[in-house]
């Protein structure tokens, strides 16, 4: 072990198997008098079979500015806190970036230790062959501020990761479809537990997949995708675009002379002219 000084320990926790917590991440939970817990609850089973004696405390969305202080008093007691979330990396899109900014702030010491990440894990088994990406997270709940998220988004030529829940997956890949045209998506769901599934399709065909099952909208999910195409939009594209829409010409006819004019792929154009006239 090389842990012996007093630290904030970032810990990753299971997505759904418990046997991917790491042997490190064991001996952290196992050794720290306090544990900082997303959802104590959640966490307690766990712990319990990790035979952990470590009190905890609450650090969600909801309390993190005030549990960051008291985390940082713990610190500057000489105890040591572990760092976890409901399960993946804390941080990342979950709560503890402002605990370990405090920490930080206060000159104590943050150990991040390696372990689940849902993204991550998703990348690995999408077959996108995009040489970057490029992680959102959630897209915002309310319909339009997530359609001007994505429409943000619809040059970037690397993949796009997002985290989604049940309730919102269908207008979130509808809003996807709508914004972004053809594309490849992969829905990860429930990784790593008992009804993990991966799906690969074209973006325009993803919501009548989902809607052909209720089981296939379950779940916690990753959408990832493909980035944009060579020449599928540009600048200029949708600066000609916007102009044509302006003058009162038809949807479909302003992306055609768009495309015509600029080059720009007729199909991703016409998506977009859609989107912005809803």
């Amino acid at each position: 072990m090389t842990e012996e000084c007093v630290a904030l320990y970032v810990v990753p926790t299971p997505l759904g198997n418990l046997a991917d917590l790491t042997r490190r991440a064991e001996e952290i939970l196992r050794r720290v008098p306090w544990i900082a817990a997303e959802d104590t609850r959640h966490s307690a089973p766990l712990l319990k079979q990790l035979g952990s004696s470590a009190r905890t405390l609450p650090a969600h969305r909801h309390n993190e500015q005030a549990a960051a202080a008291r985390i940082v008093e713990r610190l500057q007691a000489g105890e040591s806190v572990a760092l976890i979330s409901d399960a993946g990396t804390p941080g990342i899109s979950d709560p503890g970036a402002r605990v370990v900014a405090a920490v930080r702030a206060a000159g104590g010491r943050v150990v991040p230790l390696p372990g689940p990440c849902a993204a991550v894990t998703a990348l690995s088994a999408s077959g996108l062959l995009d040489e970057h990406f490029l992680f959102y997270g959630f897209l915002p709940a309310k319909a339009g501020q997530r359609r001007q998220a994505i429409e943000e988004l619809r040059a970037q030529s690397c993949a796009l990761v997002f985290y989604e829940a049940p309730h919102r997956v269908l207008e979130a890949v509808a809003d996807l479809a709508a914004v972004l045209g053809e594309r490849t998506l992969i829905i990860a769901r429930e990784l790593t537990k008992l009804f993990e599934s991966i799906h690969s399709g074209p973006l325009g065909a993803a919501l009548d997949w989902l809607q052909a099952d209720p089981n296939r909208q379950r779940g916690e999910f990753v959408l990832l995708v493909s980035g944009a195409p060579a020449g599928a939009d540009s600048g200029e594209g949708e600066r000609v675009l916007k102009l044509l829409l302006a003058d009162g010409l038809p949807v479909k006819q302003a992306a055609k002379l768009a495309a015509a004019i600029t080059g720009a792929a007729k199909n991703a154009l016409y998506q977009h002219a859609l989107a912005l006239k809803s």
